[in-house]
Parts: C-alpha cells; sequence; structure tokens
C-alpha cells in the first residue's frame, strides 16, 4: 500500500441506515505513528483551532467505562446562518487506538462516527466512517448536496493538523 493523501474507498463499518441518507468511509495510510493520530483525534478541545465550521467545544464530563475513556461534549457548529450545538459520547480505546462517537442530543436523528489507527511500516492505515441524519428535513437537503465535499474537507483538516504539529512526512 502507498502513502497517499487521496481517499481510498473500503467498508470499516456497518451503518443502520436508509440509503438516501449522507454516509462516508474511508481508509488513507498516513506517515504518521498511530498514537500521534489517536491523541490527536481524542483531543476535541482543540477542534475549534483547525476544524472548519467548529466554532466552540465544551466537555461536559470525563470518566471511564472499563478500559474506555468516555468524554461527553457539547460541539458548536457555524455555517454561514447556520449555528448548532450537538453533545456527542466520544469512546477512546487507547489500547486498540480507536475511537468511538455517539449522538447524544441535538438537531441530529442520529450520528454515528468511528475513527481506527492500525499500525504499519509506511506509518498508520486509518479507517473513517461517519454517518448521520439531521431532524429538519430543510437541513438534510442543504448538506446532502454538500456532503461529500464537506466530509473531505474535514478529515483532510485532520491530517493538515497532523503535519503541522508533528512535520510533513513527505517534506
Amino acid at each position: 500500500m502507498q502513502i497517499s493523501r487521496h481517499c481510498v474507498p473500503h467498508a470499516t463499518r456497518n451503518f443502520q441506515k436508509a440509503e438516501s441518507l449522507p454516509a462516508h468511509k474511508e481508509r488513507r495510510l498516513v506517515a504518521h505513528p498511530p498514537q500521534k493520530l489517536f491523541e490527536l483525534v481524542s483531543d476535541i478541545e482543540s477542534y475549534p483551532q483547525f476544524l472548519p465550521w467548529v466554532t466552540g467545544v465544551r466537555v461536559r464530563s470525563r470518566g471511564t467505562a472499563g478500559d474506555n475513556q468516555v468524554i461527553i461534549a457539547d460541539v458548536l457548529i457555524s455555517y454561514k446562518m447556520f449555528r448548532e450545538t450537538f453533545r456527542s459520547s466520544v469512546t477512546l480505546n487507547p489500547e486498540h487506538r480507536t475511537i468511538d462517537v455517539e449522538y447524544v442530543n441535538g438537531p441530529f436523528k442520529h450520528l454515528d462516527n468511528h475513527w481506527r489507527f492500525e499500525p504499519t511500516a509506511e506509518g498508520t492505515e486509518v479507517d473513517f466512517a461517519v454517518d448521520f441524519e439531521f431532524r429538519s428535513r430543510m437541513m438534510e437537503r442543504m448538506i446532502t448536496g454538500m456532503f461529500d465535499k464537506a466530509v473531505h474537507k474535514i478529515v483532510t483538516a485532520f491530517f493538515d493538523r497532523a503535519d503541522e504539529l508533528y512535520g510533513d512526512p513527505e517534506g
């Protein structure tokens, strides 16, 4: 597998959803260590510094569930006249380098997000998946048209941030 910053579609997780709703899955090979990438995605409080449309994060609680760390957080999303806050439960599994995000409340009917960071000889194989549905049909229609572009921009922002923090592995 060649190190690439381009999306390579790959099924990583089965989401229960209607076919017409937005979902995205991809696998990328990234030249940064898996632990560093896990730490970057786990640091949700830094999201407003580099993620498009994320203008605020408030951690409501931190706890544990077995070997996992669990964070309950409110995320403020702003785009043009749209401004919404949603609460999610973020489960961090440092041993397996996985992060699962589940929707708690806000403008969605549901939201599921999954990250997995697997070490390879070249760096890290990153699996990413997201699936959601808005409560509002108007919001659903607005987002559906720009979903792929928005998700690509968000995922790329994480890898650009890794290059900024840990150095660009390609130069």
